[in-house]
């Protein structure tokens, strides 16, 4: 893929490793609230960020299309849009499609327009052949970047101020029942549109703070199951992971964090004779997914229950702060305690997880992992 720099700014910063600010919640019952309370809680994060980078994903937004995907791209101009329209006409069906409303706070800005989309009821695998499509956009379609391509879902990202991308993309206007937000402070990688945060293949979102140093390694591994990473930033690896090992390989949230951020070998061999046996095949046969290097990450999904993750590194070497409403209705998620305090109401309790071990919430369930102690099993699990 060629990808237009036109829009990146310069760059007269020093590198910092310590910044990018997540924050995210989630409403259980599937209350939906608007872009406002997301972009509040970003409002107090500011020296986590410097202009180059911010981002938002919202969950629950298309209730009378959610049966569609909606593949949101941003696009350098009107023959890259083209280009895509041609190719999506020969491989699904384009129910409907529709420039985002933008304003122009931001310029210059790139295209940026979404289709909702069927395909044949025929299909074996529709998820697989999303992907494909997404893959085949972003690495063979010059001057087109698929944003977000879930099922009821969307990403807004792109160059700025986190205040200033929920305001270009007007994020008032829409409502969901979950929200993630991202303010960026690049390090290693370039700060362009396409390379701001959240990421995204079908409804998996991931915002992340940190450094994935087994970068390689974990695009090498991806590269074996046909994905394609484009983007030029090592989160892209985060949100592939999630989905090969969730929708793919239909593993449970938690398993796929205990891949991703798995213990140590020697806290494996202080556990009971079963759990060692399930980590150190875990261990074995999923090694090159493991992620190393300084991270906190928040993951948002919509299968098979809607739900936001919140994890560390096995060190923590990143801040991530969780938070539980005073009705025990809301979920928050965030790199800052302050975040969360400045948009709740009255707060229940606000928590540090573990490091490596995940902050689990799902719509209509509430908390199935709280983050204090690794597990396999969701709490309250009842099995036979």
């Amino acid at each position: 893929m060629k990808i237009s720099f036109a829009n990146m700014p310069e760059r007269k910063d020093d590198k910092i490793f310590d910044a990018c600010g997540i924050a995210g919640f989630l409403n259980i019952d599937g209350k939906l609230e608007s872009g406002v309370k997301v972009k509040r809680m970003m409002s107090v994060l500011k020296d986590r960020e410097n202009g180059l980078g911010g981002g938002y994903a919202v969950y629950g937004v298309w209730p009378n299309l959610q049966d569609l995907y909606c593949i949101q791209l941003l696009l350098d101009d009107l023959i890259a849009k083209n280009n895509v329209e041609e190719y999506l006409k020969t491989v699904v069906d384009i129910i409907k499609d529709e420039k985002c409303p933008v304003s122009n706070n931001i310029s210059p800005a790139p295209i940026i327009w979404r289709y909702f989309i069927d395909v044949s009821p025929k299909m074996s695998n529709p998820d697989d052949f999303i992907v494909d499509v997404v893959m085949y956009i972003n690495s063979e379609i010059n001057g087109a970047f698929c944003l977000s391509s879930g099922k009821n879902m969307v990403v807004f990202k792109g160059n700025g101020w986190s205040a200033d991308i929920a305001d270009f993309y007007q994020i008032e206007r829409y409502k969901g029942y979950l929200w993630l937000g991202h303010s960026r402070f690049p390090t290693n990688t370039p700060g362009w549109w396409g390379g701001a945060h959240p990421f995204n293949i079908l409804d998996y979102s991931v915002v992340h703070n940190g450094e994935i140093t087994s970068y390689g390694t974990n695009k090498r591994y991806l590269e074996m199951w046909g994905y394609k990473c484009r983007l030029l930033t090592d989160t892209e690896v985060v949100a592939y992971l999630f989905d090969l090992l969730t929708r793919k390989h239909r593993l449970s949230k938690l398993m796929a964090c205990n891949i991703v951020a798995p213990p140590y070998y020697d806290e494996i061999t202080r556990m009971t004779n079963g759990y060692q046996n399930i980590f150190k095949l875990l261990r074995v046969n999923y090694g090159s997914a493991m992620l190393n290097g300084p991270f906190s990450i928040l993951v948002g999904c919509n299968r098979p229950v809607p739900s936001i993750i919140g994890l560390t590194d096995r060190k923590k070497l990143r801040p991530l702060i969780a938070g539980l409403s005073e009705d025990q209705n809301i979920v928050y998620i965030s790199s800052e305690e302050s975040a969360i305090k400045h948009v709740a109401n009255g707060i229940e309790r606000i928590w540090e997880p573990t490091a490596g071990v995940p902050v689990i919430a799902e719509l209509g369930k509430g908390i199935i992992s709280v983050g204090n102690q690794r597990n396999l099993l969701p709490m309250n699990f009842q099995g036979s």
